[in-house]
């Protein structure tokens, strides 16, 4: 039985390595291309900011959009939430200061209407404003409050868009890893992100895999007016990869091979978080408010899933350790080659987030965590307190319909 449970870790991983979009190499990375530097047209973009307290970071990152070197057409509009921190008041000073009063607007979305998340309301008012004010903006850019953006880093996102022909660009932003927890949690969850959504399939238009994250996206407008806005996903919790969904769907006319949307997915160099989830508690909240959402909120999938985790990442450390007391050579030799596989498999990402490579081997314990997250991201759900924005609790049951997960592959 040892054996078998080995042998079977083994071949998943060797699925993996091997046959799964090759998620672990960390190839889809964002670079600026050379068409950023060229004399060349460049088409105006509206850039759409929702937000609710974060006064800590927002003169600082409102800043780094403010002095892109974009030579286009630009206008900033951020949605500000029902604020207590003066979250408005600091975005307009921050525009002030910078003598680009101009180019900012701060507007209140009305009272949240039902059936929607509070995080895309105030987007949808942000966008609605944006179209307004810049009516021939040729796309949109989304970003979160709390990241910070090189300068060049929409010009460089416009050029990558108008060479490649994409609808949807997304940079997946550096988050900070300055604490042991985030040494250990932070790449791992990229890590897991990538296999769950396999960066190569959600760029390749042939496939149905897509995603996006949430913290850098740049839409080409009508691709996201053809695929409805986003009043098709305004009750998901998971909207980034929901809207990646939807614009690889409906974001352009299908043509012979049945494509639709073309979509880029991939790690960033040119943005990053402004805060840092420095203590496993912080890390934990933040996992918890979507992951059960992820599952379908469906105890089967929670069940296959924990113990999915469990045979892939905890059993070859377990079978490896316990070596002396069981004596199957078998088993602890498959254990040990899968538990090296798996190590070696992380050492891409680590090295994107420049951490030491000694945590390598520590996966299976970032993966029992995270398998301890979605437990009680469940709990949390049955209890009536599911995912939410800035404190706003998600009503139980209005992020079920539909798939957020935007993939019909198993994971």
């Amino acid at each position: 039985m040892l054996t078998l449970l080995a042998a079977l870790s083994l071949l998943t991983w060797i699925v993996l390595l091997l046959f799964w979009g090759g998620f672990w190499r960390g190839r889809e990375r964002f670079h600026c291309p050379p068409e950023a530097g060229a004399d060349r047209r460049w088409p105006a973009v509206a850039v759409c900011i929702p937000a609710r307290n974060e006064a800590d970071v927002l003169s600082e990152t409102l800043r780094s959009i403010l002095v892109q070197d974009y030579a286009g057409p630009i206008q900033v509009v951020l949605a500000d939430d029902a604020s207590d921190d003066g979250t408005g008041d600091i975005a307009r000073q921050a525009a002030a200061d910078l003598g680009s009063k101009a180019k900012l607007t701060v507007v209140a979305p009305p009272p949240l209407a039902e059936g929607w998340t509070g995080k895309l309301w105030a987007l949808n008012a942000a966008v609605g404003e944006a179209e307004r004010l810049l009516p021939e903006a040729e796309y949109l850019w989304f970003t979160d409050a709390d990241i910070l953006h090189e300068p060049d880093n929409l010009r460089c996102l416009v050029a990558k868009a108008e060479a490649e022909d994409l609808d949807l660009t997304s940079q997946m932003v550096e988050l900070a890893c300055v604490s042991f927890w985030d040494r250990l949690l932070i790449p791992a969850f990229v890590f897991f992100f990538a296999k769950l959504y396999p960066f190569g399939w959600v760029n390749e238009p042939t496939t149905r895999t897509a995603a996006a994250a949430g913290g850098c996206i740049l839409l080409r407008r009508d691709a996201f007016a053809r695929a409805g806005g986003l009043a098709p996903i305004r009750d998901r919790i998971i909207d980034d990869c929901a809207l990646g969904r939807e614009i690889k769907r409906r974001g352009r006319p299908r043509d012979a091979q049945g494509r639709a949307g073309r979509i880029w997915l991939g790690t960033s160099g040119h943005a990053r978080s402004a805060r840092a989830y420095e203590s496993l508690g912080e890390i934990w909240r933040m996992v918890a408010r979507t992951a059960y959402t992820q599952l379908h909120h469906s105890p089967w999938l929670l069940a296959g899933t924990v113990l999915g985790m469990a045979l892939i990442y905890l059993v070859p450390p377990l079978l490896a350790l316990t070596w002396p007391l069981h004596g199957v050579t078998a088993a602890g030799l498959a254990a040990l080659a899968t538990w090296s596989a798996m190590a070696l498999a992380l050492v891409p990402t680590l090295q994107h987030y420049r951490q030491p490579l000694w945590l390598a081997p520590l996966l299976p314990l970032a993966a029992l965590l995270y398998s301890g997250m979605t437990l009680n991201s469940a709990r949390r759900y049955h209890g009536g307190r599911g995912g939410g924005w800035k404190g706003r609790a998600q009503a139980p049951g209005t992020a079920s319909r539909g798939n957020d997960r935007g993939n019909s592959r198993p994971t």
